[in-house]
């Protein structure tokens, strides 16, 4: 079976809770290879890891195992390539040594396939529409709109009782894309006065 990657490398780091460093080092030392492939709102390419990434990396922080030498973080990623995707498994990755990825990453995989169906489902870009920024589809309200305001003290309640006809799933969804795929350019106003 073919390995769909679906998944960003910075949104694998926050699906999974691990720092976007872990996750470039790993890639680095060949553990995980990930996939080049289109950008899928904006032009360019970027890097794509599969979903059970997430729980790859879930699993090591959750068992506190994110210390291991390579070859045993190369014989757990080898033992869950082999399981079918959304299948979580005790692998055994040395002789006397498992990892139950059911028990510590469950709960990430869900968070994970919610989001990458959220995402590709409810946040969209087009050209003619706020110059190809990433919004909510069928509005103009951005993904970089929605993180101001939940940053700021906002609540996806909040922003569900504003917009009644928007799942919360797209407000969700919209808040972790907003963080993986930062603006880029310079920021605007005047930063040096934000001091804090």
């Amino acid at each position: 079976m073919p390995i769909t990657a679906d998944l960003t490398i910075r949104e694998t780091a926050a699906l999974s809770g691990v720092p976007r460093t872990t996750i470039e080092k790993t890639v680095e030392a060949r553990v995980l290879r990930p996939l080049a492939g289109p950008v899928r709102l904006r032009g360019g390419t970027t890097r794509y890891l599969p979903i059970r990434a997430v729980v790859y990396f879930h699993a090591l922080k959750a068992a506190n195992l994110t210390d291991l030498p390579l070859r045993h973080k190369r014989a757990i990623w080898t033992n869950m390539i082999r399981i079918e995707p959304m299948q979580l498994e005790t692998i055994e990755f040395t002789p006397g040594a498992t990892l139950d990825l059911d028990r510590l990453a469950a709960d990430a995989l869900c968070k994970a396939e919610r989001y990458r169906k959220a995402r590709d489902r409810y946040i969209t870009s087009d050209e003619n529409i706020l110059g190809g920024t990433p919004v909510i589809a069928g509005t103009r309200l951005t993904v970089y709109a929605i993180l101001g305001r939940l940053q700021d003290g906002d609540s996806v309640d909040d922003l569900v009782e504003d917009y009644p006809e928007i799942p919360r799933e797209a407000f969700e969804a919209a808040e972790i894309y907003a963080k993986t795929h930062p603006l880029r350019g310079r920021p605007s106003g005047r930063p040096w006065r934000n001091v804090a």
